[in-house]
């Protein structure tokens, strides 16, 4: 079993895919629209088969603040620490917020932690083979 993908509900879904798409080796498929349900959404596909669905409708109209239980990041394998180190400074030189500069985390991951442009959590994670 593998999980297929995960889904955020995103106030602009063109900036959010923007986002993704500029950073990420990844792709987009076409936008899908319900106008009976005022929903939307595109798939960002990454090269490993992980997919992000990012979604909008329009009752939608605020989101979680504060820390809660539930989801609380998403961690994206990058490559080598140097890589990781090297994507955290371009996101930084480009005004994305980084919540943690690259280091190495208590239970051993090499990660920074940046910020998308709707706020989620990215952990920027070099992978274990490089380790």
């Amino acid at each position: 079993m593998k999980i297929d993908h995960i889904a955020l509900w995103a106030q602009s879904l063109e900036k959010m895919r923007a986002f993704y798409l500029k950073y990420f080796d990844c792709s987009s498929g076409e936008r899908y629209k319900n106008s009976a349900k005022g929903f939307s959404s595109f798939f960002i596909y990454f090269a490993d088969g992980g997919r992000i669905e990012l979604m909008h409708r329009n009752d939608i109209t605020s989101g979680q603040t504060d820390d809660t239980f539930g989801w609380t990041h998403i961690a994206i394998t990058i490559g080598t620490p140097s890589e990781v180190d090297a994507l955290t400074a371009k996101m930084q030189h480009d005004g994305i917020e980084v919540a943690s500069l690259p280091r190495r985390t208590g239970d051993g991951y090499y990660e920074g932690v940046v910020l998308d442009p709707e706020g989620n959590r990215l952990e920027l994670v070099a992978s274990p083979h490089f380790e």
